[in-house]
Order: C-alpha cells, then structure tokens, then sequence
C-alpha cells in the first residue's frame, strides 16, 4: 500500500462487506484498522484484500492502537530467498526490454517473433504485479496508475510497439521500487521513535536479586534498575542514586539533566553515568514515549487542509484529463481523417502522465515528516491541520506562571500590619495554602517551617485565593483582587501592595474576615530562554501579549523584562477566554495560546492553536493541546512556527512541481514530441522529486526548540 488510490480501493471493497462498521487507513505505516461486527470472520477481511492484489495480514498480537503504537506494526517481509528470486527475475526482465529495443534499434522490425517474444516474457516478468492491479482497479472502477498502465500496454502492444512497452513497464515497475524504499524513510522515521525504549528491564525481586524481564510484563510500582548507558524501558521516579539522564529523545534537551531520589524519568532515554534505580508509574504503553507515539500516529493519520484540497482536486483532475485522451485518440481521426495509430499512441502517452499519485502522495510525505522531525525536537504537535495552520499566526497570548516565568516562586518579603507578627502571618498563610497547587501558595507554605494549624471549611476561589477557618476565625489568603472585594484595604496596605508590584513582584494578602494581618511578596522570575523567545516571535512578526491572573502592575513589570508587547492583569480563567474571543475577532483565525495546559485550558481550547508548555509526564497537557512543548522551554513556538512555514513552503513546491510537470509533457505530447518511456518519467520521477523534497524536513537541525533563528537565509525553506 504505498499510493492512496490503493487506500481507495481498499476502502470500496471493504465498506461493502457486510458487518464492516468503519475503516482506517493509514498510508505511512501500511496499516488497516477494519471495525467489524463479531459476525464477520476477520478471514473474509484476508480474503477480499487478496482479491483485490493487496494481502494482508491480521496480527493478532494487536489488541488495541496503544500497543500497536509501543510494540510496533512492521511490515512483513518475504523470506530472502524469495527476494532474490524475485530481484534476479526483475533483473533479468530488464536485460530482455533492453535487448529488445537494441534489436529495434539495430533495424529489426517492431512485430519479430523474436522481439515480441523478448518484450513478452519482459512484461510478464517486471509488469505482472502492475498488469493485475490493474485488472483490479478496472473492476473497481478506480482510474489508478496501475489502470492506466495497464491501458497503455495493451494499447501499445496493438499499435505494435513492443519493445517501447516493454522497456517502459521495466522503468515503471524499477521507480516503483524506488517510490517505495523512499516512503520506507518516512515510516523508518517514525518506527524510530518506537525502537527507542527496550523491550526489557531489571526487576528488583522480592528477594532483592534483579532480574531481566520483558517490559511489557512490569507491574506498576516495581522498581527497575538502569545502568550507565543503558535506556529506561519505563518512567518513573528515581528511588536510589544519582547520575545524568540525556532527555533528547523526549523532550528535545540537548543537555543531559541531573536526577536524584523524587525525580521523573521516562522511557526512551539514556542513563549516562551513575546506577539509577526508580519506581514505576505506568506500564509499557502508558509511557510518556508511547504517547507521544500514538499521538504522532492519528496526527498523521488526519487529513491536512492541503491533502483535502489536492484530494478534491485529484478526484475532478484525473477523469478529465481521461477524457480528454480519449479525444485525442478518436476525433483527430473520425473528425479530420487523421491516420489512428500516431493519435492512439499520443492517448496512451497522456493517460499514463494523467495519473495524480505525485500529486496526492505529496502532502501525506511532507506532513509526516514535519510531525516527525517536530517529535525529535521535542515539539508533538497534535496534526497536520496545526503543522499547516501554524504559519499563519499573527498573535500569540502567553500566560505568565510557568510560562513566561520559571513557575518555581519564592517568598522574598513578609510585611506584618497591625499587631500580627511575620510568624504568626506565615503560619496562617500556609497552613491554607497547603490546601492548594498553586505555585503562590506553594512557595509560602516552602517558607514556613514550624507546624501548621488545622483548616476547616476550606474554599478555593478561582483566580483569587483561599479561604477558610482556623481556630474557629474566618480567614483568607489571596490576591489585591480578593482583598477590595473583600472591604480589607487602606492605605497602608494599597501603599505596601503598590510597593511590591511595582518591582515585579506578587503580593498576596493574608487577612481575617475584618482586617489584614500582613502582606506576603512572592517572585518568579523570568525563565532564561523566554527573553530569546519573545524577540524570535517578534522577528517572525508575530504580536505578542501577556495574560497573567496578577495584578497590573506586575504583569506590566514581568513582560517589560522579556519584551513582550502587551500585559493584561487580573485574568480570571473566563477573563483570558473572553480576551481569546475578542483576538479572535479582530484578526481570525490566527491566534496561539501558550499556558500549562490545565488551569489555562478554556482559553487554549479557544485559541486556533493551544500550547502546553512542559507536557513531559502531564497527561492533560498531552490531551488538551494542539502543540505541547515537552521541555519547559517557550523557544518551542517560534521553532514550531518556523517549521510550519517551512512545510508550507515544501507543500507549495511540491503540488508547483506535481502539477507543472505534468502540463509540461502534456504540451509535449500534444506537440508530438512525447513518448512513452518520458510519460513514466512525468508520473513516477515526479513522485519520486516530490518524495525527496517532503523528506528534507527530517534532515530539520536538532537541539534546543527554539534554536535556529528566526531570520536570514537559515530559517527559510
């Protein structure tokens, strides 16, 4: 299966089985997931995909797309004995379509016994697989290469030009060959990804020995051991020693990263220096790798805006250009007494560049290895739709924590008002923070050492704080927001809160039901790649803007120091959608969102492509995402648009390249200049040119997401 119209077939032939629910095709790996009634034999399947000259065959180790997607579909191979019989027959074909144009050409008549003899047994030997698809798709009534083939043989061998029919079918059956190894790159690049856990791991023992066991059998919560060198079959988090762990093929990190006792690792990655031993958290096909396999699978298998189109155009595009051959054949000569022959063979010479397969196996090449070469970098992009719709972003809206900063405050000032001492205010502070995720609150209950009091009642208010009971007093922690609503302010305390926004800083107030106790400053600071991130976007110009549930003030102070454009604060997560909808509105559908993937999920559903920043091990960042970014590193957007403009252009030059070859041997033709060995070289060297250009975007440099700049000569396509 290695040309869509193939798909086509397929998907006739099946859909009117009785039981066959629905199909899925996907080209790139050469598989068909048949949804089917218990009635119907899964044989019957094998039977009629045999029928039509595409046997498959059903692999019943498959349960399910997760572990198709960690084990891995390969295509069977016949035995190498069978290979080389069946390469010395097609060589040997060859040398008997050669023999017999050099026959031709040393003044031996066309019709010879002998030539049509040796131009026979050429056919039979390379064309036979070409001369019954063909044979199929006429059946099918499916105007597919192999039928138009098929139709110029039979034409040429009744106008008597054997040895051109011969050789032609010989070059056609070889760049088929070549077609196919090329896509075999494609697919090679995405089994890769699969190949990079091993099938093993080191099992510790209930009697503390370690023991070599299949991957796939490890129970969750198992500890695992991994040598210098070694890759981890599974993630998990490290329970015993120390060493560096190279990430690349994860998260796109080109520097190893540090990991002691607490930390995650994943599957797919490479110990490099010390023994690591950690505890499981998921199985085989729950690993952060075999998810981002997956999602690299149904992303390729959606059709991207550019496939529609040339579909939709293939569709129209090949019945017309028969028809037109066949006029070619029969009105010169009914219309105008023109000799048939010379027109007949012009005919023949268009169907076979008519056929559209370099046109449609353009953009499912391309899109694959955008998707794929994205994945290496760390960068999983949920589609082809996003790898396209990416070029065209014109603002991009940033949340703040996590994002744009290090997502990692700490508690830099503690400012008591009134009577309440700096521990009393801490300790309240913390013992209802340590009710909530938030990073804020985090990093207070981090600055609180001593013990903390027992929380009843206890209240989340989105986008504002906490509140609760303590000792039987109401309080609340939260932000400038919360505190006016609340009728706590005075002048004392907006004068300190002023103070510490205007360094930048998040101050969170810590009050009973009448009065404020003291004034907490927390700081995050800016992540170190985010400065070069906003000034690539701006290279790429792109607008930028800032929406961060802070107040103003330190909103305005964070996107001052990275540079970008405009800062909104005070975002509620209905505030940010409602931003979303009003961008939307003045520039269409061109607008990114980059958050956590969670808090920020309304908004990055909104926007027309979400990103989820640092989505290795966050299953609902993997989920909710368009593009996550699977490091916490922003220089990922403007690498990922940098790559979107690159597919673009390739997808432009290919459909220039399918569509502009075709018309100029169709001239050549008209004009009497075509041939046929030239009508194979327009339809298979065009799909191999079209091949070889969508498969340049693997060659995309690796390393930091974001490193390549963002203009000059080296980030153009």
């Amino acid at each position: 299966m290695d040309c869509p119209t193939e798909e086509t077939i397929i998907r006739r032939s099946l859909l009117g089985m009785g039981g066959v629910i629905g199909i899925r095709c996907d080209l790139m790996m050469r598989r068909v997931v048949v949804e089917h009634t218990d009635a119907l034999d899964p044989a019957r399947i094998l039977s009629e995909l045999n029928e039509i000259g595409l046997p498959g065959v059903v692999d019943s180790a498959i349960e399910s797309d997760e572990s198709c997607s960690t084990r891995g579909c390969r295509t069977r191979q016949p035995p190498r004995a069978q290979q080389r019989l069946r390469s010395s027959l097609f060589i040997l074909g060859g040398l008997l379509a050669a023999g017999a144009e050099a026959m031709y050409f040393a003044g031996m008549e066309e019709t010879s016994p002998v030539v049509i003899a040796m131009s026979a047994a050429s056919i039979l030997l390379c064309g036979l697989p070409t001369l019954r698809k063909g044979w199929i798709a006429l059946k099918s009534f499916t105007l597919n290469i192999n039928f138009l083939m098929t139709v110029a043989v039979i034409g040429g061998a009744f106008i008597g030009a054997w040895p051109e029919i011969a050789l032609v079918t010989f070059l056609f059956a070889l760049a088929e060959l070549i077609e196919a190894k090329a896509l075999d790159r494609a697919r090679n690049a995405v089994m890769g990804l699969m190949a990079m856990a091993p099938d093993d791991a080191s099992v510790k023992q209930p009697d503390g020995a370690w023991k070599v066991t299949p991957a796939s059998g490890v129970l969750v919560g198992a500890v695992v051991q991994v040598k210098p060198g070694e890759r981890l079959a599974l993630d998990g988090v490290v329970v015993a020693g120390e060493s560096s762990v190279n990430q690349a093929p994860v998260t796109g990190e080109s520097v190893p990263v540090d990991k002691k006792p607490g930390d995650k690792v994943f599957a797919g990655t490479i110990n490099e220096s010390g023994v690591l031993e950690f505890k499981t958290t998921g199985g085989k096909d729950q690993t952060t790798l075999a998810k981002i396999i997956r999602t690299v699978q149904e992303a390729q298998g959606s059709r991207a805006p550019t496939q529609r189109f040339v579909d939709s155009f293939a569709r129209v595009y090949t019945p017309i250009v028969c028809v037109v051959a066949v006029l070619v054949a029969v009105v010169p000569w009914l219309a105008f007494g023109e000799t048939f022959y010379p027109w007949l063979y012009k005919a023949l010479v268009l169907l076979v560049i008519a056929c559209p397969c370099a046109l449609v196996i353009s953009t499912p090449v391309t899109v694959v290895s955008g998707l794929t070469a994205a994945a290496r970098r760390g960068i999983l992009i949920k589609g082809g739709v996003h790898l396209e719709n990416g070029r065209k972003l014109k603002v991009v809206a940033l949340d703040k924590t996590g994002t744009i900063t290090e997502g990692k405050p700490r508690v830099t000032d503690v400012q008591p008002v009134g009577r309440a001492s700096k521990d009393e205010v801490l300790r309240i502070a913390a013992s209802l923070d340590a009710l909530s995720q938030h990073p804020v609150a985090l990093a207070v209950v981090a600055a609180w050492n001593g013990e903390r009091a027992s929380v009843e009642a206890f209240k989340s208010l989105t986008g504002r704080g906490v509140e609760g009971r303590i000792d039987g007093a109401a309080y609340f922690v939260g932000n400038h927001r919360l505190a006016e609503e609340r009728g706590v302010c005075s002048p004392e305390v907006e004068a300190t809160l002023g103070q510490f926004e205007a360094q930048g800083k998040t101050a969170i107030v810590v009050a009973s039901a009448s009065a404020v106790l003291g004034i907490i400053a927390v700081a995050d600071t800016p992540r170190a790649s985010s400065v070069e991130a906003i000034r690539s976007l701006h290279e790429l110009g792109i607008k930028t803007l800032m929406l961060s549930g802070d107040n103003q003030t330190t909103a305005s102070a964070i996107a001052k120091a990275v540079g970008i454009d405009e800062a909104r604060g005070g975002m509620l997560p209905e505030d940010k959608l409602a931003e979303l909808e009003r961008l939307t509105k003045e520039h269409g559908d061109a607008i990114g969102m980059v958050g956590d993937g969670v808090n920020d999920a309304p908004a990055l559903a909104k926007s027309t492509i979400g990103f989820a920043m640092g989505a290795a091990g966050t299953d609902t960042a993997l989920e909710t995402a368009d593009v996550a970014l699977m490091q916490d590193d922003l220089r990922g957007v403007p690498g990922f648009v940098l790559l979107s403009r690159r597919t673009g252009a390739i997808l432009t030059q290919n459909i220039a390249w399918a569509i502009g070859i075709k018309v100029v041997f169709f001239a050549l033709t008209l004009a009497g200049l075509g041939t046929m060995w030239m009508a194979v070289l327009a339809d298979v060297g065009a799909s191999l040119l079209v091949i070889g250009n969508g498969l340049r975007l693997l060659g995309t440099r690796k390393g930091p997401a974001g490193s390549r700049r963002a203009n000059g000569k080296r980030g153009r396509a």
